[in-house]
Formats: C-alpha cells, sequence, structure tokens
C-alpha cells in the first residue's frame, strides 16, 4: 500500500538537521527507504547499503526517486564457463 498524499514524502528527521548545520558536501545516510529532497542538488551522498557506504551524486534526475535505489546491495556475477579440453 502506498503512502498518503497528505502526509508527504517520507524522510527521516536527521537528514533535514544535517542539511541545516553542515557545511561539507557529504552526508552519511542510513534510511534507504526516504525519499531524496530537492535541496540536496548538487551535493554527493553516501548511503549506507548494509555493508559499506556508496556514493552517490544527486542530480535533478534522482529528486523525487528514494536513495536505496541507487546503492545496490547484491554483487552482479558473471557465470564462467570452463571450456574442458577433448582427448
Amino acid at each position: 500500500m502506498s503512502r498518503s498524499v497528505w502526509k508527504g514524502f517520507y524522510v527521516v528527521r536527521n537528514i533535514l538537521k544535517k542539511n541545516t548545520k553542515s557545511q561539507k558536501n557529504f552526508f552519511k545516510i542510513w534510511s534507504r527507504n526516504s525519499v531524496i529532497p530537492s535541496f540536496f542538488l548538487g551535493k554527493t551522498v553516501l548511503v549506507y547499503n548494509g555493508k559499506q557506504f556508496h556514493k552517490v551524486y544527486i542530480n535533478r534526475e534522482k529528486v523525487g526517486y528514494k536513495f536505496g535505489e541507487f546503492s545496490l546491495t547484491r554483487k552482479n556475477f558473471k557465470k564462467i564457463i570452463v571450456k574442458t579440453k577433448k582427448k
């Protein structure tokens, strides 16, 4: 079920506090389900994927999406086929 329209977007309060207090360009974010607000434009964010932080640069196309969409939690493995020599 989706979030009600009258409630607005879900953003963790810590993200709002960090934006007003600090002058740094990097913010560490553990909340992958919060929406990217518009005042993060042009900033680099470190999003935690459960193991490590990934750098995500916020541009205009990413505003409105969630932080977790840009920090993958699984690795992509390529299938390696070993060819054996015929005798």
